[in-house]
């Protein structure tokens, strides 16, 4: 990986991470265009970058961070089955999913429920004059819903936003309501990630020269950037337009892939 690289897994990072269409699928795919995915750096780079996206979450609804202790308890519950199920299920993943294939697959799979979910959950986007706070009000059993749908995110092309948000959206939840319940749910999620991954590079021999430093502090920088502007954008739009623009584009994306793949230039992550 040089800076170039690395600068260009940052944007798609800040772009894709609180977007329903995989910034890990896309980061698998853009490294394995360039021809880095096999790296062990690489795969260490494309999680710590996170924090950079982190940070804009707690620039953006850093007032929502000062609220009672009761809205941090619930993203404890939420957090709760990523971290169980990803401790368990994690090295599986790693070994078995990460394939570019597979990340186009679900990226049409994700597609079509993306452009259904809208019509699917209508009357959550109904304002209910009896019952103001009924598509706004999370419980804790909503909280720990939405955590266990997060995880479908575990496997690569799925996308973390989209289903925590659709997750959100089951248990009655407007769609700005469960988008951005999901963004505070990312921070736990992203820090515990990260992490885990630093925790288990270190813990395999491996050590940071100083150039791979510089491009995880570059990357950070840029990420953070780039998803301040998604976030709102995102945000905006969704509370206006709904989803079916993305899951086009999951399909667009993912039925590319495949012929990039089979006629092209074979994706892989070796």
């Amino acid at each position: 990986m040089d800076l170039i690289d690395s600068i260009i897994l940052a944007v798609i990072e800040g772009i894709t991470e609180y977007l329903p269409i995989s910034s890990t699928g896309h980061m698998i795919i853009a490294s394995s265009l360039m021809k880095i995915a096999g790296d062990d750096f690489t795969k260490l780079f494309t999680i710590v970058i996170q924090l950079g996206a982190i940070l804009s979450v707690l620039v953006l609804y850093w007032k929502r961070f000062f609220q009672s202790l009761d809205f941090y308890f619930k993203l404890l519950v939420a957090f709760i089955p990523a971290v169980i199920l990803g401790l368990i299920f994690n090295d599986i993943i790693d070994e078995f999913l990460e394939s570019p294939l597979i990340v186009a697959f679900l990226l049409i799979i994700g597609g079509f429920v993306l452009i259904k979910v809208d019509d699917w959950f209508k009357a959550n986007e109904v304002y209910d004059e009896a019952h103001p706070e009924a598509h706004t009000q999370i419980s804790y059993i909503t909280a720990l819903k939405i955590g266990f749908f997060q995880c479908l995110a575990m496997v690569p092309g799925t996308s973390r936003s989209g289903a925590s948000i659709i997750g959100g959206m089951t248990q009655k939840l407007n769609r700005k309501t469960a988008a951005e319940f999901s963004f505070f749910l990312a921070v736990p999620t992203m820090f515990g990630a990260t992490a885990k991954k630093l925790f288990d590079y270190y813990q395999a021999g491996f050590e940071l020269s100083s150039d791979q430093i510089n491009y995880l502090i570059i990357g950070n920088v840029v990420a953070f950037i780039v998803a301040l502007i998604a976030i709102k954008s995102f945000i905006d739009y969704l509370s206006k337009r709904g989803f079916k623009i993305f899951g086009y584009y999951r399909i667009i994306l993912g039925l590319s892939l495949l012929l990039i793949h089979y006629f092209i230039y074979p994706l892989t992550i070796v």
